[in-house]
């Protein structure tokens, strides 16, 4: 029986038990009195357990959620509550259609529910936080979908200027890889930029220390399981993430951010990651026992800047990130068909990628509609993505990863934990066809 139950059945009892059978006017006067006292008290401390029960139960306020440490605002529930359990999550899905290259790209129009995501969380006590995001992917585990444990955090957390965290860690590099909420970025798409050059959702086993100085500085400084250089290949190194599921980790790799914030409407900061991601591999190709292949150190350098400023309805982003793999030309032939025959014949892995994307979006309804509670944000995102920015000698870039993409659109929220999308995606490879798209989509936090 729960603390709300016995109260209710307490408060009761006490009244009946306060009742006596025969009295004197005088005495009926002074128990009465003792009666409305006690019937007070206990009014008063059944208010002060429903309070404490409904902040351990973390039942939601009304209100926006908010991020805290650079989390996302759903992920960041855990932090406000007092303690005990809090649940959280997030859902998305989307539309497309093909409405133009659609069959020299050979591409089709699609719908997915690209992800339910589901956040839990413990708070121990005031310092001992436990903070997880299970998410299930394209609706199924079937085909292309999945169940994964996107993170999963133990923080320790001393004060503001530095807390340690442990677990499968969300890398904090540009905007989206740690605030990927779907009512948190533009788009039915995540940017692209943000997919194949800083690869989304990119999480792995390790530690650290993050904090906040003096009001306007945050930080991050992980050391992780490194990225596989085993699974790189042309479109980048996304194929390398490891994903904390039975990683190899001969190589550490680190990762560190700082954010400033030297106006409350300007954010600017960086970030950088640094690893080997050979993992000290080696291959028996020829199958007769020996070790015919054994991949380079192959020391990755990845690194972005990144500015955001908002105010009066008004939002705008910008990123710029390059990546630099040394021995990227041993890599190649070690991956290619006369070593493990994981890359095609011709195909390189880049010396060097980069990109960026800028974006600005404005806040309408201010004006048209200031009372109904609505927000509409008409958007414009431009992005360049190069995988192949520079090849080692003897290959040639692949000008299909060398692409540009023109997104135009609108979001609406009637409330600001639900979102309605529409967008419009012009793709223009160098070399090749890409569709353009009409998008339509939906999305929700909690």
């Amino acid at each position: 029986m729960n603390r709300i139950q016995l109260a209710a059945l307490a408060l009761p009892a006490a009244l009946l038990a306060s009742s006596p059978l025969s009295a004197t006017p005088a005495d009926e006067d002074l128990a009465q009195e003792d009666r409305m006292r006690e019937l007070e008290r206990k009014v008063e401390l059944l208010t002060e357990e429903l309070a404490r029960t409904r902040q351990d139960m973390a039942v939601p306020e009304d209100g926006e959620l908010t991020s805290a440490w650079g989390m996302g605002p759903g992920a960041s529930k855990i932090y406000g509550i007092a303690k005990g359990l809090s649940i959280g999550g997030y859902a998305e899905g989307r539309y497309t259609a093909v409405v133009a290259d659609k069959k020299r790209s050979g591409e089709h129009n699609e719908a997915d529910f690209t992800r339910v995501v589901l956040y839990t969380g413990y708070k121990f006590t005031d310092n001992i936080v436990f903070n997880t995001e299970i998410e299930f992917e394209h609706g199924s585990t079937e085909e292309n979908g999945s169940v994964s444990v996107e993170f999963a955090t133990l923080d320790y957390l001393i004060r503001d200027e530095v807390n340690a965290r442990a677990g499968l860690l969300l890398l904090p590099m540009g905007f989206i890889n740690e605030v990927h909420e779907p009512p948190f970025y533009y788009g039915t798409h995540r940017p692209e930029v943000e997919e194949e050059l800083i690869p989304t959702t990119w999480r792995d086993v390790g530690g650290g220390l993050f904090g906040r100085i003096a009001e306007i500085v945050d930080y991050k400084l992980y050391a992780v399981t490194s990225l596989d250089a085993a699974g790189f290949n042309a479109s980048g190194i996304r194929d390398g993430r490891q994903q904390g599921s039975e990683s190899i980790a001969e190589d550490v790799a680190f990762v560190g951010r700082v954010d400033v914030e030297p106006l409350p409407e300007l954010v600017l900061g960086g970030s950088v990651f640094v690893g080997n991601t050979g993992q000290d591999q080696n291959f028996d190709v020829n199958g007769d026992g020996f070790d015919d292949v054994g991949l380079p150190n192959a020391l990755l350098t990845l690194w972005e800047v990144h500015g955001e400023y908002a105010t009066h309805g008004l939002r705008t982003r910008a990123l710029f990130t390059m990546s630099y793999l040394d021995q990227a030309g041993k890599l190649t032939r070690d991956l290619g068909p006369a070593g493990t025959g994981a890359l095609a014949p011709g195909e390189a892995i880049a010396n060097r990628t980069l990109g960026g994307y800028g974006e600005v979006a404005y806040e309408i309804l201010q004006w048209i509609a200031p009372s109904s509670g609505w927000t509409a944000e008409p958007f414009v995102r431009i992005e360049h993505v190069d995988t192949q920015n520079s090849v080692p000698s003897g290959y040639s870039a692949d000008k299909t990863d060398r692409f540009q993409v023109y997104t135009v659109g609108m979001q609406v929220k009637p409330i600001p934990n639900v979102v309605l999308k529409l967008d419009y995606r012009n793709r223009v490879a160098k070399r090749g066809a890409l569709g353009d798209e009409v998008n339509v989509g939906i999305g929700v936090v909690f």
